[in-house]
């Protein structure tokens, strides 16, 4: 993004790595600080101009696009000490890398590491990453996973790389496969957990996933690798990618995943905890796409976490994972 006029509005010209963002989004992303009303209110009120000419707020940009944006009052930006940076790009480094070129980068990440700062976590993988590659132009999370669930996290390195990835996710043409330690025995083989789900917020402000008739859709494809008299290895397809969907389900079947604190069997964690299981026991294993800006095929895993795979074979033993 060139700056073309430090007068009292500001000119930029958009470059490939902002084309095809909406520009309300692009409002927002670079005036941080001003209240969404105000943004929207700049907008509809012309004092934005993409080209000279007012635009809609659903307005993608084009490369080239010379955008007007008019003065405003911002916040000052929050800064993060230098002991929080420092740790912030040392958490970077220790998360592995599966694969990179590029347009994207996927992420092993660990259980207990936030995707994102917020509700009191100051940094998480993706802040970290920024403060480790702070001459990165775009990294930008593709899609999302519960802190406590481990595994696979794709980031955009592109903005048309990051387009395409969100539209391939909600047309259902990334293959998101899990591993789940749940409790009890699976019976019954493959099958699939069709089951709405509605998001609220309960009694203390706390936000919850919970089967309602009148919530999203939301399809769980589900099969057992293993089954003792007390647990089950399940391997899990994501049909949908709805909040906690996994999660949800699996409690709705009376099959909650191994230390869920938020869905599960308390009692059946303490005592699992007792055995060295303090985990929630839920990993993004495996993704299958085409890659977003050259169409070759991606497949790509991550093995189970040291002490997820401890927790199984102390249940099963050595399980073959077709």
């Amino acid at each position: 993004m060139n700056e073309l006029s430090k007068a009292r509005a500001t000119l930029l010209e958009v470059d490939e790595d902002a084309a095809a963002q909406r520009i309300d989004n692009f409002l927002l992303r670079r005036l941080k600080g001003v209240p969404k009303s105000h943004v929207y209110r700049v907008l509809r009120s012309g004092q934005v101009r993409v080209n000279s000419a007012r635009v809609r707020p659903d307005y993608r940009l084009q490369a080239g696009d010379r955008v007007r944006v008019p003065p405003v009052r911002m916040a000052p930006p929050a800064r993060a000490s230098g002991a929080a940076m420092k740790k912030a790009r040392a958490g970077a480094r220790e998360l592995p890398i599966v694969f990179e070129d590029d347009a994207l980068l996927v992420l092993d990440k660990p259980s207990g590491v936030a995707v994102h700062g917020g509700s009191g976590v100051s940094f998480g993988a993706i802040e970290a990453l920024r403060a480790a590659r702070p001459g990165a132009r775009v990294l930008e999370l593709a899609h999302r996973l519960d802190r406590d669930t481990s595994g696979l996290l794709i980031i955009a390195k592109k903005r048309a790389a990051l387009i395409e990835l969100h539209r391939m996710l909600r047309e259902g043409e990334v293959r998101k496969v899990y591993l789940a330690l749940v409790k009890g025995r699976w019976r019954g083989g493959a099958r699939e957990i069709r089951e709405p789900l509605h998001k609220f917020v309960a009694t203390g402000g706390e936000r919850r996933v919970a089967v309602r008739a009148h919530g999203m859709a939301a399809t769980t494809r589900a099969r057992a690798l293993a089954s003792s008299s007390t647990m089950s290895l399940l391997e899990l397809e994501l049909l949908t990618g709805r909040t906690h969907q996994i999660r949800v389900h699996l409690a709705h079947v009376g099959h909650p995943v191994v230390g869920d604190d938020k869905y599960g069997d308390f009692d059946f964690n303490r005592a699992q905890a007792r055995r060295g299981v303090k985990r929630l026991c839920l990993h993004a294993h495996r993704l299958e796409f085409a890659h977003p800006m050259r169409g070759s095929p991606l497949r790509l895993e991550s093995a189970l976490p040291v002490e997820l795979q401890a927790a199984i074979d102390a249940e099963f033993g050595t399980v073959q994972r077709a």
